[in-house]
This record gives structure tokens, sequence and C-alpha cells, in this order.
């Protein structure tokens, strides 16, 4: 069963992230620079909140707020559930279609350690997968 800290391990364990006082258009701007659809929102180096896409369409612009006026603290997802590295993709993709939502700190010994995504976890779970049947492939023809 494959790990978040394997998938970390592939990845990396590089983790985008702003303060909760950075604008919506400096988180945006994030965002777009680096081709995410989420940035970690981090203080005092723990996780406080994500903020997305979705964070911005709903609590901004459907809100009618700026955003340059507006803080990342004002509309992120406060207080994210977190994951452990030793924990399985599996438990990853039940958090996360149980929570409804699409990203997961991964934090050991209360620390940050890296961020993985519903891709990430749905990219080790087909890999996975694929290496499961090759290995019956290779039982029956063999």
């Amino acid at each position: 069963m494959t790990t978040i800290q394997e998938i970390l391990h592939t990845k990396g364990h590089e983790v985008w992230s702003v303060t909760p006082t950075a604008t919506v258009f400096q988180a945006l701007e994030l965002l777009a620079d680096k081709r995410i659809g989420a940035v970690l929102v981090v203080e005092s180096e723990r996780p406080v909140g994500i903020f997305s896409e979705r964070d911005y369409a709903r609590k901004v612009v459907l809100e009618d707020r700026t955003a340059r006026e507006t803080t990342v603290a004002d509309v992120m997802t406060s207080n994210p559930v977190c994951i452990r590295p030793e924990q399985t993709i599996d438990e990853a993709m039940a958090l996360m279609t149980a929570k409804r939502f699409r990203h997961l700190p991964v934090i050991q010994s209360d620390r940050l350690v890296g961020l993985v995504s519903i891709g990430d976890v749905v990219k080790a779970k087909i890999s996975e997968q694929t290496f499961a049947i090759q290995q019956l492939e290779n039982y029956i023809t063999s």
C-alpha cells in the first residue's frame, strides 16, 4: 500500500504558501505563477488555512469583494485537516471524499513537510493498480 511519504518522495516536499495577512491578489498571483489551484496559509510555520481558486470564486467574486483589498484570512478555509506521512493513499482518499476537499497538508512531528492534492493521490492509486494488474497478468501467463 502506497503511503503519503512515497508520494512526497516522488513529488517533492516543496509547499507554496502565503501568510494570513497577504492579499487575495497576492495569493492569486502565486497560484497563477506556480500553476496550482490552492496555496497553504501558514503562520509561525503552521498551516492555519488553505486558499483556493474556489475560495476566490465563492468568497470574493460572488460577495463583490476586491482581491487587492481583501486579506487571505478573510476568505481562506480555516483549520485544514492534515495527514501524516505514514498514512496510506486510501486513507487520504477517504478523508478527501468525506470532507469534500482536494488538498491535504502533511504534518510530521508538528512540522509541515508537504502538501498532497487529490491529483497526486489518484496518480499514485492508478500506479499502484497498474502494478497489481501487471503482476496478475505475469502470474497468469507464466
